[in-house]
């Protein structure tokens, strides 16, 4: 069952070749107070728990500035349900400092092998965009585990190796550029402002049902106009 944001920006689903559309945001709203995270349409994010409850996301000027706070333990998370099997996240980005980062990191809780659903991942820099898988990766509880402890076997740091690619990519800080990041069977593939960047094929990539976006971010990331399409 696709799930279908009560607040969804457009007035009805629209279907092209990326599939149907079951979510989009435009960000052109205001929030009631800003002391604390207050995103609405749906987004949830991870300040109270670990940022202290301090503000971490913003919206202003039409659209969400993601900051990292200086009292928080962890990356900040926005997250938005998302379900579907084979679909696309287009987002409208910018990033202000040569180390920011944007993370579209794909999840689902109800896969307790992995550690918090995390299921394979694009982070789009500066110089390059990452592609990973994470159920069959860093994010599999056993090898997590044996990665905490220091246990890794040179085979499993060999594999390891094969869950992830990077690309060359180079972006200009202070521009705003637009991705797409598309799952088909047990492919992800990334193109920003409709050029190819790359793709990369896992077996985590074709986990049955993606149930959840997370915007991962580890500094600053600035972004509009976010659409989640699904495909059979």
């Amino acid at each position: 069952m696709l799930l279908l944001s009560a607040c969804l920006a457009v007035p009805n689903l629209l279907a092209d070749d990326r599939g149907t559309l079951i979510f989009a945001d435009d960000f052109e709203r205001n929030e009631s107070q800003e002391v604390k995270d207050e995103v609405g349409n749906g987004w949830g994010t991870n300040s109270e728990r670990r940022a202290g409850g301090n503000k971490q996301v913003d919206l202003r000027d039409g659209a969400m500035y993601i900051y990292l706070h200086k009292d928080a333990d962890h990356g900040v998370s926005v997250t938005h349900p998302a379900e579907f099997r084979n679909g696309s996240v287009e987002v409208k980005f910018m990033l202000e400092h040569e180390k920011d980062t944007l993370g579209l990191n794909f999840a689902d809780l109800q896969c307790k092998e992995v550690w918090a659903g995390h299921l394979f991942k694009v982070v789009i820099g500066i110089k390059q965009t990452e592609l990973a898988d994470l159920k069959t990766g860093v994010m599999d509880l056993k090898t997590r585990e044996a990665r905490q402890a220091d246990t890794l076997t040179p085979a499993q740091k060999a594999e390891l190796k094969t869950k992830s690619k990077k690309f060359v990519h180079p972006l200009e800080t202070g521009t705003w550029y637009t991705a797409v990041a598309t799952i088909n069977g047990d492919t992800l593939s990334v193109s920003i402002d409709g050029k190819e960047v790359g793709s990369f094929s896992s077996p985590g990539i074709a986990h049955p049902t993606k149930r959840m976006l997370r915007l991962a971010v580890h500094r600053n990331v600035v972004v509009d106009d976010l659409k989640i399409y699904a495909r059979h």
